[in-house]
């Protein structure tokens, strides 16, 4: 992996393109549940857009090292979590569904983020329908969305946030029944908005994002806000191994408050 700059949560600003080692199973073979369960998850490609393709299959190739440093610790360490990366399509093409956490909590104030939050025991086994049940269960929480309008198609390796002992899994959405979404709890949430992926891949709104105690890490400047740390560090990367990434300047670095 090459050494670039890493924001605080280890989440890779470079790597190399994908490895083809031997084949993996489907994902929708790894997640299955019996069919007597009526609330049973299935994470599914079939019907997505054509212009989802490229994540499906960078989604399906990537792994763990090409996403972080940080991995889960093998002895088991760490809270379990997951994130809903969803895709939409709006009026300016695809898109994607970020919140913004309220100014006023302890923790990651202000800052722009996918929606979702640790595990619950009734989400089920972390190692299989868990993070998909956790990562809808807290994005309907938290924006209010339709569970049943988002149709689950990949799911990204775990990654690990070692300042706050997270195990995260991302979960990936296409928001095939669009539902309206907006603040649930003002206490926690300060807004839910969508971002164009067109604007995500746009040099000019990309930048590097400098913590006050030296982490670099990418991040764009997008909808009025900085989206930075482990949410920008997984849009960059299926941006990079999507083949959507245009080149950009990593010189042009924007400063992070000190409380972030």
């Amino acid at each position: 992996m090459t050494r670039g700059a890493r924001d605080e949560s280890g989440v890779a600003q470079a790597a190399a393109p994908p490895q083809h080692g031997e084949p993996q199973a489907p994902y929708e073979a790894r997640f299955e549940t019996p069919y007597e369960d009526p609330d049973a998850l299935r994470v599914s490609s079939q019907g997505l857009p054509p212009w989802l393709d490229p994540v499906v299959e960078a989604v399906r190739t990537v792994r763990p090292t090409q996403l972080s440093r940080f991995l889960p610790p093998e002895d088991g360490r760490g809270r379990q979590s997951a994130v809903l990366v969803l895709f939409g399509e709006g009026p300016r093409g695809p898109e994607l569904l970020l919140m913004e956490r309220a100014g006023t909590l302890r923790s990651h104030a202000g800052q722009p983020s996918f929606p979702g939050g640790a595990l619950d025991p009734e989400d089920g086994d972390p190692h299989t329908t868990g993070p998909l049940r956790a990562a809808l269960r807290e994005a309907e929480e938290e924006t209010g969305l339709d569970p049943s309008g988002v149709q689950i198609f990949g799911v990204l390796p775990r990654l690990y946030i070692p300042v706050s002992e997270f195990v995260v899994t991302p979960v990936l959405g296409w928001w095939r029944d669009p539902s309206p979404v907006g603040v649930v709890d003002p206490a926690e949430t300060a807004r839910v908005f969508t971002v164009p992926v067109a604007d995500l891949t746009d040099p000019d709104h990309r930048v590097m994002a400098v913590h006050p105690k030296g982490h670099l890490g990418p991040a764009f400047t997008v909808e009025s806000a900085l989206v930075w740390g482990f949410t920008a560090g997984v849009i960059d990367r299926i941006l990079h191994f999507a083949g959507w990434e245009r080149p950009w300047d990593r010189s042009r670095q924007v400063p992070l408050d000190w409380r972030a």
